[in-house]
């Protein structure tokens, strides 16, 4: 088993399914060095990101925890948007995990 293939097997759930076919291409076009600092990366858990919504979402916690400062603070000011806007980001933000994760990666192997 490659490299690329070891760290996939290990930290695939953090990433959208669509994306991992590309990952695992910039992965094996990395030089060995960076491949072992990959490995120190730590990425948000989708399933634990839900989690925190359905207990601190309508305070904005999960999308300040994401980075999303601006919707965190709306989420805050709104109380989830009266609730609505909580319920509605129960079904997104596992997919707005595996994109913040995606992006926090791309940063790194470009």
């Amino acid at each position: 088993m490659n490299p690329a293939d070891q760290w996939l097997a290990i930290n695939a759930k953090y990433f959208p399914t669509e994306q991992v076919q590309y990952i695992r291409q910039r992965i094996e076009a990395l030089p060995e060095a960076q491949v072992q600092l990959l490995y120190t990366l730590s990425f948000q858990d989708p399933t634990m990101m839900l989690v925190i919504s359905l207990f601190g979402g309508s305070l904005g916690i999960d999308r300040f925890i994401l980075g999303h400062v601006g919707l965190g603070v709306g989420k805050l000011l709104t109380g989830g948007g009266c609730g609505i806007w909580t319920i509605v980001d129960w079904f997104l933000i596992m997919d707005a995990t595996r994109q913040a994760n995606a992006q926090k990666l791309y940063s790194l192997i470009g």
